[in-house]
């Protein structure tokens, strides 16, 4: 069977290497405003959300079922919400993070296996962590289901946590047969390999090439049936979407400009949809990521000298505003002078 529930209070569900805690600092209303963290601490903080989850507190979905013979069934991998907010918690404090959510009802879906016309419930969570930033996400589940706003509301939340890093290596997993009982539940679950582990993500283990290559052509079938355990009611899902979907969201994050630049230098393309190579749909998105870190230190830097020395960057690269950066080489040349500009004017101080 599963293993025990951990839950959030356990220690073996916090990192090893540890942070600074970050608290934002309150206003004299008492509003929490965003802190100024340095390179060095948010690298730190982001790798500290990226360490896996203690084996203590995963727990193992059945996704699909065999037909005729003794029952099997594919299993995945994922944590409860609360294991996320204790992640959260522990690095953050409560006041260095909030989220928000919003609720909508779609009509009209048909559900495949019984020609049902059911409403879906949509929630949208926005994760804020002060001094990193925000980002969003959505959950869905049919209306006709008594826990749908609970289920769509930590799956939208988790999706949101996976933009930080937070649980994202369960994307890693894909499917494993096991024997069910008559219950339909796991007799025994997989051995978590040792990057999925605290202990062998902080020696350096990481999932390979490959097992990420089969990740994107997955198809899981089933309801709730996602690798990161992110739970769904959509039916089959094709996780190659997943990685489309993160891709399309990382616009907002570093802008057009540098969205169609990247989509266009690494793929040839306008539309994520359009690329057909899943090794290339990950390269995108793991240059966008790095962009939107390089634009992370340019305000960081921005805020401590001013808008002048930046001007005076963007003319000599004859640029308009830094809307119009397309490039990562262009981005880290911007970023390196403004940090530069810093040092210097503490120098003068």
């Amino acid at each position: 069977m599963s293993p025990a529930n951990g839950h959030a209070n356990e220690p073996a569900n916090i990192p090893t290497t540890p942070v600074p805690q970050v608290v934002p600092p309150a206003s004299d209303i008492n509003v929490p405003t965003a802190p100024t963290l340095t390179a060095r601490e948010i690298k730190e903080l982001i790798a500290n959300l990226e360490v896996p989850f203690h084996p203590s507190v995963i727990e193992w979905r059945v996704t699909n079922t065999s037909k005729g013979g003794p029952p099997r069934g594919q299993v995945m991998p994922y944590a409860d919400q609360r294991a996320y907010t204790d992640r959260l918690n522990r690095l953050l404090t409560p006041a260095g993070w909030t989220r928000k959510y919003a609720i909508h009802t779609c009509a009209n879906f048909e559900r495949s296996k019984d020609q049902k016309i059911v409403a879906k419930v949509l929630v949208t969570c926005e994760l804020t962590i002060f001094g990193l930033g925000s980002h969003s996400a959505t959950g869905e589940e049919w209306a006709d289901d008594d826990n749908a706003a609970t289920a769509a509301e930590a799956q939208s939340f988790k999706r949101a946590c996976s933009c930080f890093g937070l649980g994202r290596y369960l994307y890693y997993f894909t499917r494993t047969w096991v024997d069910l009982d008559g219950r339909k539940r796991p007799k025994s679950v997989p051995q978590l390999a040792g990057w999925a582990t605290p202990a062998g993500w902080l020696q350096g283990l990481r999932p390979n090439a490959e097992v990420a290559s089969r990740l994107s052509e997955q198809t899981t079938v089933g309801n709730n049936g996602n690798g990161d355990g992110h739970d769904s009611g959509s039916g089959a899902i094709d996780q190659s979407s997943r990685f489309i979907h993160e891709i399309e969201q990382m616009e907002r994050s570093i802008g057009k400009c540098m969205y169609r630049g990247l989509l266009k230098t690494l793929a040839r393309v306008w539309n994520p949809k359009d690329i057909p190579d899943p090794a290339i749909r990950q390269k995108a998105l793991a240059h966008m990521q790095a962009a939107e870190r390089g634009f992370r230190r340019l305000h960081a830097a921005l805020d401590r000298v001013g808008p002048e020395p930046l001007a005076q960057i963007l003319r000599s690269l004859k640029l308009q505003s830094i809307d119009r950066v397309d490039n990562l080489q262009t981005l880290h040349e911007i970023v390196l002078a403004l940090e530069a500009a810093r040092r210097g004017e503490v120098v003068k101080q």
